[in-house]
């Protein structure tokens, strides 16, 4: 496990689980909102930004959170561990909303309002864009660590898992 992607719906815990996941295994963690978004909430040239992400795919180790569908077979083709949090809508509802006007690390700017564009989005996740994903994670099933996790709680166990043998092998 060295080139990782953690994907989900936007609310689903992605973030939270790769900064988690980074800590553990100690690989460097990349936010695809950081890449794409400038602090005024405009966007790079997809150009300069396909060549941002080239540029962090050549490092040796790296944890990728962020769907982006336009570039998930690109960054598929280059990962050896897929982890896919596929928690239900108003679970994810919940937390898009839960992060209204709180600093975070993974976004360059403070989320204000839940707008509605974005929930929308969020309502047509499993719907528009997860059958997609789960194409792609087929196309690319061979050669891959692929983890699809239905809860939190499955996160928070998996994670707990990999801490409970890190510090086994430690001693």
């Amino acid at each position: 496990m060295k080139k990782i992607i953690v994907i989900g719906c936007s609310g689903s815990g992605k973030s939270t689980f790769a900064r988690k996941l980074s800590a553990l295994v100690n690989i460097p963690l990349y936010y695809l909102d950081m890449l794409w978004y400038k602090s005024d909430k405009t966007t790079l040239l997809r150009e300069d930004f396909d060549e941002k992400l080239r540029n962090l795919m050549r490092k040796s180790e790296w944890i990728i959170d962020g769907n982006y569908q336009r570039t998930l077979e690109m960054r598929l083709k280059e990962c050896d561990t897929v982890f896919l949090l596929d928690i239900p809508t108003d679970i994810c509802l919940e937390g898009a909303i839960s992060r209204i006007g709180k600093k975070r690390v993974d976004l360059p700017w403070l989320e204000t309002e839940f707008e509605e564009g974005f929930r929308q989005w969020i309502c047509d996740y499993s719907n528009k864009v997860l059958p997609k994903i789960y194409e792609l994670l087929d196309k690319y099933r061979q050669g891959r660590q692929i983890y699809i996790f239905k809860t939190r709680n499955e996160t928070d166990q998996y994670l707990q898992s990999l801490a409970t043998a890190s510090s086994v092998a430690e001693k």
